[in-house]
């Protein structure tokens, strides 16, 4: 999830813990668990998706 905001112009501003916070120039951030082997479930996407402004199809697009 962090590469695919990283991609659409948001940057990593800092980690505490297994939480990275990104940001964007026009200033929104958001905060994304990176627990190791484990998904982020699909309600946790579309909360991320909605903070970024990212529509569900564009997000299966940059998925690929």
């Amino acid at each position: 999830m962090c590469t695919l905001l990283e991609g659409v112009g948001f940057k990593k501003i800092r980690q505490r813990g297994s939480h990275v916070f990104v940001a964007h120039p026009d200033g929104r951030t958001i905060v994304v668990p990176g627990h190791r082997g484990e998904d982020l479930g699909r309600g946790l996407i579309r909360t991320i998706l909605g903070e970024a402004d990212i529509s569900l199809e564009a997000y299966l697009k940059l998925r690929r």
